[in-house]
């Protein structure tokens, strides 16, 4: 059901304290979550002007990032609204179904989505513009050399959260 006074015009953010830094969360006027970003992100979100702070939208999301952070939740259950073209949203779809504490590789992706060999860079690219860090779990996708390589958030962000997960080996 549609919040008769929600405006489509308003985009909601909060922050967030993680082990990652001061998370910044944003929601559409449904309150399904649109970005997650870290400080100094490549391409990350920061707050505009016509925003609404409002922290409201967010307990869901702010619960389940504590429970991950403390090693307790291995499952992100949240909605979310991103918006890409049909390939990237390919690509973060195939994010989603890479389970915690397991890794893959760009080829892996590219292979899951159907898309030629080829396409690696390009499915970097789009892994790169993942909107939703920690959430969505760009941060297993690893070189196929087993290297880690590439996370928007930083590489020390994607060690840490490897780590978290056990997922290093």
């Amino acid at each position: 059901m549609t919040d008769p006074t929600a405006d489509p015009t308003v985009t909601r953010w909060t922050s967030f304290d993680s082990p990652l830094g001061q998370l910044l969360l944003t929601a559409d006027e449904f309150g399904a979550l649109t970005s997650l970003s870290v400080p100094g992100q490549k391409g990350g979100r920061t707050v505009q002007p016509q925003w609404r702070q409002d922290p409201g939208p967010f307990r869901a999301v702010g619960e389940q990032l504590a429970a991950y952070f403390a090693g307790e939740l291995k499952e992100f259950q949240l909605e979310f609204r991103t918006s890409g073209t049909d390939f990237r949203e390919r690509v973060w779809s195939a994010l989603d179904s890479v389970p915690y504490g397991a890794t893959t590789t760009y080829g892996e992706i590219a292979a899951r989505i159907g898309a030629s060999r080829a396409a690696v860079r390009a499915v970097g690219g789009a892994i790169g513009a993942n909107p939703l860090l920690v959430v969505r779990p760009c941060h297993r996708v690893i070189g196929a050399d087993g290297s880690l390589t590439g996370y928007a958030g930083g590489l020390d962000r994607k060690v840490q959260l490897l780590t978290l997960e056990d997922a290093l080996g």
